[in-house]
């Protein structure tokens, strides 16, 4: 009996399990039919997310032209090593063994990986490798997952060291750029301007960088491109410099070290500077320091033996002499003491100055004795003895107010990093550094170029086109203009007052016409521009080096009567200024004016009757 009223229990349980079995399994098949049908595009997109990644495209930076529109600076295609984590962090093994291909410390890859905090972009890890390293890395393909080569724009510095110190070179962000210049939009792996004037205008020039949406496989490779972004080039800067002027004095300035050395016993005479600078606008038409660099090295990063030829050269090839060297200015400074001595009325004109070789205990160089001479001889023949007289009649106080009115003890404001102040003699500056009182010996020194007296190559170019253009003293500048990619001119940059001197037309004559005769038979540089058809002014200087034999100096201006240009040279420890920058100078010169040329050259710069 109590079977069979258990019997119907029994079967409606078992008809319920039925019936909840049958309907999880419609709720399963129901959900898989969900997720495939109806979800399944979804996430099959999910599914190509793990194997897509958005690659960064650096833009181009923008060209350097010349006044003339002659390419200097540009771009090259150039493989870059990237690293684009796949499903996860990079393997320590592929992190070796790329370290190992590239010859690299593979700490520096972890430190590239770690600044990447996280992110999926890809991670450079080497620029402009060769063809050599591209074949290693294809060969062992299989063992690099995530390793991919880019193409990227690479710096060009067309011809190589030419005007290096003004353009700089570039290289990547470092850790303290990248920390400091992040808000800025910076990040790892950037290329950024470093020196010159790639890092003055980096912003300008750097552009945009552009993306592209790719499909990458298992090790990494790209396999197709889903979606781009193009990157928009940099801006372009048009310079105020003459490519060919420019590659004159250098070629002038490598001969006469050459010569030196090996003629004229000099064998220290190995590093020099040179300005070219219109007077009439501060525009720079040249400027060289040597020795040089090429940039090229540090476009992809600069090997450990490349940088050790430039680190231990000890004339310090990185510095650009013609802004940030301190030199003696020598006999050119007594240009600013003439001028002090006139315009205070210490001195005629006329007046005759007896010049017996010395003058308390200081002498002409080579024991030099003129006799009795007034001052367009003593600043066209260049007498010490008489300058020495002059900086007792002006006394330190006035000479040092007027060396500071021509502009110098303070930087010229040139747009590039790195201008030294130079230094003004005074006994302000002797009694803070040394606690000293000041010595009239010292006022000699001062009135001659000499003692604690120091100038750049830039400053003495702008002190000479101060007595060229009349008084006027503009800030030098490089760059003409900036312009976007389709030639659109974004800003363009013009002469710029900074200062003026006060000083007489009487005074002014009287000096230019000396310097005139500076160039004339019985000048100190009568024998170097000899046949010169173009009449110039100049003046020479040769300044003590403690460190070594003397320093050589040059400056001057053409034409004389209608001045365009300024040229101011310093060879260090080339000796006499006649034997080692004056040449220089001269060469300068001719390229300027088109004169001794080789044929197929055109004066580009100096046209007679028209402005630069």
């Amino acid at each position: 009996m109590l079977g069979k009223r258990l019997e119907p229990r029994l079967g409606h349980r078992l008809d319920a399990l039925a019936l909840v079995v049958v309907f999880v399994f419609v709720a399963l098949i129901s959900r898989l039919a969900y997720l495939q049908v109806v979800q399944g595009s979804y996430y099959e997109r999910l599914a190509d997310g793990n194997r897509i990644r958005l690659i960064p495209i650096m833009a181009p930076r923008g060209t350097f032209y010349d006044r003339n529109g002659v390419p200097l600076v540009s771009n090259r295609p150039g493989r870059t090593v990237s690293l684009v984590p796949i499903s996860g962090p990079i393997p320590e093994a592929v992190i070796d063994k790329l370290a190992a291909i590239l010859a690299i410390n593979p700490a520096q890859i972890r430190a590239k990986i770690a600044q990447q905090d996280g992110s999926f972009e890809p991670i450079r890890v080497k620029t402009d490798i060769g063809p050599d390293t591209v074949a290693k890395i294809e060969e062992r393909r299989s063992e690099l997952p995530g390793v991919v080569i880019e193409i990227q724009p690479i710096r060009n510095y067309i011809n190589n060291d030419l005007a290096a110190h003004l353009f700089g070179y570039v290289s990547e962000i470092s850790d303290v750029e990248l920390e400091s210049r992040k808000d800025e939009g910076y990040r790892s792996g950037d290329i950024v301007g470093k020196f010159g004037l790639e890092k003055v205008y980096d912003k300008d020039i750097r552009g945009v960088d552009g993306g592209g949406q790719v499909e990458v496989d298992v090790t990494g490779r790209p396999v197709q491109v889903l979606g781009e972004k193009k990157p928009i080039p940099g801006n372009c800067l048009v310079l105020t410099i003459d490519a060919r002027i420019q590659k004159a004095a250098e070629d002038a300035i490598d001969e006469r070290l050459q010569f030196l050395q090996t003629k004229l016993g000099n064998i220290n005479a190995k590093a020099a500077a040179a300005v070219v600078i219109n007077p009439n606008t501060g525009e720079i038409l040249a400027m060289v320091s040597r020795p040089a660099f090429n940039p090229n090295l540090f476009a992809g990063g600069i090997s450990t033996k490349d940088w050790k030829v430039i680190n231990d050269n000890p004339f310090n090839p990185m510095d650009n002499k013609a802004i940030s060297g301190e030199y003696p200015p020598g006999s050119t400074f007594k240009i600013v003491t003439g001028t002090a001595a006139l315009e205070l009325g210490k001195v005629k004109p006329e007046e005759k100055v007896l010049d017996a070789g010395h003058y308390r205990d200081k002498g002409n160089a080579l024991g030099e004795v003129l006799g009795w001479i007034t001052f367009k001889t003593a600043l066209s023949k260049s007498d010490n003895v008489y300058f020495y007289q002059m900086g007792e009649r002006i006394g330190i106080d006035n000479l040092a107010k007027y060396a500071r009115m021509f502009g110098l003890g303070a930087p010229t404001g040139i747009n590039l990093p790195g201008e030294a102040s130079g230094l003004v003699a005074n006994r302000e500056y002797k009694e803070k550094v040394y606690h000293e009182d000041w010595y009239l010996s010292e006022t000699l020194d001062a009135a001659i170029g000499q003692g604690f007296q120091l100038v750049t190559p830039m400053q003495s170019a702008m002190v000479m086109s101060e007595i060229a253009n009349g008084g006027h003293r503009y800030r030098p500048y490089l760059v003409s203009k900036t312009v976007s990619p389709d030639g659109e001119t974004i800003k363009s940059f013009g002469p710029e007052e900074v200062g003026k001197i006060k000083i007489s037309d009487s005074t002014l004559k009287l000096i230019r016409d000396a310097l005139h005769d500076v160039a004339l038979p019985g000048g100190t540089a009568a024998y170097v521009f000899d046949g010169f058809p173009i009449a110039i002014a100049g003046k020479t200087g040769t300044a003590e080096n403690s460190h070594g034999d003397d320093h050589g100096w040059f400056v001057a201006y053409a034409p004389f009567d209608d001045p365009r240009v300024v040229v101011a040279v310093i060879v260090e420890q080339g000796g006499f200024g006649a034997d080692s920058a004056a040449p220089i100078a001269r060469k300068i010169l001719e390229a300027v004016f088109n004169v001794n040329q080789p044929a197929g050259e055109s004066a580009r710069l100096y046209k007679p009757g028209t402005a630069l």
